[in-house]
C-alpha cells in the first residue's frame, strides 16, 4: 500500500497487551494505524516505538464517551476493556460501560463510516463449562451476580449488540472469542496464572495457586492469537470463532513447568479457590481450522521461553510493581 490508497485502521485498547501487538501487525502489514486508548490499564511504553512512524495516530481517548475519527476509515478492532480480574473486580463499573457503551460506539462509527468491525469477546462468555472442550454453539453457564459477572456480561452483551448491528443496519461485524494468551508485554501484576507464576519465581516467592490445582487452562502465544485475529477479520465468517490453543494443562503442573523453567526452589502453595473460577478451559478450534486455515504454531515451551526471558529482561522495580489504584 502506499500513498492515499493505504487502508486504514482504527484499534480501540492499542496501549494494552493485545492491542500493542495488534498495532505491530497491521503497520508491517502497510495499514495506516489509529491507536486509541484511554490509559486506565494500558501503558504507552507499548507503543512509544510507533510514534516516529507517520502511518501511526494515537488518540488519548475513552471510547465510553462518542469519537470522532476524519476521514475515511476501513477497518475497527475494538479490544478497549479491562481483561484481567485484578482489574475488573477493582473497576467493575467501568468494565460493564466499555462492553456496553464502548462497544455501541464503536459500532455506531462502524456503521457511519462503513467499516468492517471486529470486536473482541473472550471464553469467559463460556462461564464455567459443563461442555468441554467449549465450541461456539454452547452458551455458557454463567452467574450474572457474581464477581466475574462485570465482565463475563459484558462481553456477552457485547457479542449481542454486535449481532444487532449487523443483522439490523447491515454492519460488517465479525467476533472472536480469546482464549487465554500470553507473551511479552504482558502485565506481571495482572492477577492472571502465567504472570502471576513468572512474578513470584522472579522474586523468589512461593508459586500460589488457587484450589487443588486441578483446574485446567488453555495457553496461546500471543502472535498465534495475533495471526488468528487478522485472518478473522479478513474473512467472511459473521459468527464467533474461538481463537485458543487446545493445548490443555492443569495449574499445579503449569505451575511446576514455571519452577523448572526458571530453575528455582520455589514451592507451590494452595489457597481457596475464588468464587465462579472455571474448572476447565479448552478451546475447540475446528472452526478456525476449517474457516480460517489456523491453528496456532507456537508451543507452551518455547512461548513461555520467550515469555520469561522478557520479564526476566524487565527492570527489577517492576517485578515488585503493585498493580494500579483504579479511581472509582
Amino acid at each position: 500500500m502506499s500513498g492515499q490508497t493505504k487502508k486504514r485502521v482504527l484499534i480501540t485498547g492499542a496501549a494494552g497487551f493485545l492491542g500493542s501487538h495488534l498495532c505491530d501487525r497491521f503497520m508491517a502489514e502497510g495499514f495506516h494505524v489509529i491507536g486509541m486508548d484511554n490509559l486506565i490499564t494500558g501503558d504507552l511504553r507499548n507503543i512509544e516505538h510507533l510514534f516516529p512512524n507517520p502511518d501511526f495516530e494515537f488518540y488519548h481517548h475513552d471510547v465510553t464517551k462518542f469519537i470522532h475519527i476524519p476521514g475515511e476509515l476501513d477497518y475497527i478492532l475494538h479490544f478497549a476493556s479491562p481483561a484481567s480480574p485484578i482489574d475488573y473486580l477493582k473497576i467493575p463499573i467501568q468494565t460493564l460501560k466499555v462492553g456496553a457503551m464502548g462497544t455501541h460506539n464503536c459500532l455506531g462509527l462502524a456503521k457511519a463510516k462503513k467499516a468492517r468491525i471486529l470486536v473482541a469477546s473472550t471464553s469467559e462468555v463460556y462461564g464455567d463449562p459443563l461442555v468441554h472442550p467449549q465450541t461456539e454453539d454452547y452458551w455458557g453457564n454463567v452467574n450474572p451476580v457474581g464477581p466475574r459477572g462485570v465482565y463475563d456480561e459484558a462481553k456477552r452483551y457485547l457479542e449481542s449488540i454486535t449481532m444487532a448491528y449487523h443483522t439490523y443496519h447491515g454492519v460488517e461485524t465479525r467476533i472472536i472469542r480469546i482464549f487465554n494468551t500470553y507473551g511479552p508485554r504482558m502485565r506481571l501484576n495482572d492477577g492472571r496464572a502465567l504472570p502471576a507464576f513468572i512474578g513470584q519465581a522472579l522474586r523468589g516467592e512461593d508459586l500460589t495457586v488457587f484450589g487443588d490445582g486441578s483446574q485446567t487452562r488453555s495457553f496461546c502465544f500471543v502472535s498465534d492469537l495475533i495471526d488468528g485475529i487478522y485472518r478473522l477479520l479478513m474473512s467472511d465468517h459473521v459468527y464467533p470463532v474461538n481463537i485458543g490453543n487446545p493445548d490443555e494443562i492443569s495449574l499445579k503442573d503449569f505451575a511446576e513447568e514455571v519452577i523448572k523453567l526458571t530453575n528455582s526452589d520455589q514451592k507451590i502453595v494452595y489457597k481457596p479457590l475464588p468464587a465462579d473460577d472455571p474448572k476447565q478451559r479448552k478451546p475447540d478450534i475446528t472452526k478456525a481450522r476449517q474457516i480460517l486455515g489456523w491453528e496456532p504454531k507456537v508451543g507452551r515451551a518455547e512461548g513461555l521461553k520467550i515469555t520469561y526471558d522478557y520479564f526476566k529482561n524487565l527492570p527489577e522495580t517492576e517485578w515488585y510493581k503493585q498493580p494500579k489504584d483504579f479511581v472509582k
